[in-house]
């Protein structure tokens, strides 16, 4: 598997793989009317090919074929995140994820949040990611619960102590 930065060219694998994904897994946790509202048949390729070139996204991909992909937004936002139906539990999305957070780091970001799905939920708590809330949202028609997660990248060892930030000169 390897991880590079997202081409325009990669829009239209992108857009399928996003469709079967959540059609595939995230319907285990959503409805048949939620799954349709939130990857439409037929996407818009240009609307897609604005949201990933307005941000840094990354595409993990396998003899050619895209696996998956992930993009991070200047304020530290992971937007999108998926792994296709048929990499699932394979690490695909740990290589993507610590490879967001490299870049985040390297930004000078300190946190990264995210809206996770039901189905995404366990895999950002497993990367250390907790829930500040859960929240309902509407998306063409449709209520959908996620949660707003974050997660903190500033590494304890860099932080004082209460008693080095006190007695430090």
């Amino acid at each position: 598997m390897h991880i590079r930065p997202y081409a325009i060219a990669d829009t239209a694998a992108i857009s399928t793989l996003f469709y079967d994904t959540v059609h595939h897994i995230n319907s285990r946790d959503y409805s048949l009317e939620q799954v349709n509202a939130w990857a439409p048949k037929n996407p818009t390729i240009d609307l897609w090919i604005k949201r990933l070139s307005q941000s840094i996204t990354y595409v993990a991909e396998q003899t050619d074929q895209i696996i998956g992909f992930g993009n991070l937004e200047a304020n530290g936002y992971l937007d999108c995140f998926y792994c296709h139906k048929d990499f699932q539990r394979m690490g695909v999305g740990s290589q993507l994820l610590a490879t967001i957070e490299s870049t985040a780091r390297s930004r000078g970001m300190q946190t990264l949040t995210t809206e996770a799905s039901l189905t995404a939920r366990s895999f950002f708590e497993a990367k250390g990611f907790r829930i500040i809330t859960p929240q309902i949202v509407e998306c063409r028609g449709q209520s959908f619960l996620n949660f707003v997660m974050e997660k903190s990248l500033v590494s304890l060892s860099n932080t004082k102590t209460l008693d080095e930030f006190l007695f430090s000169s």
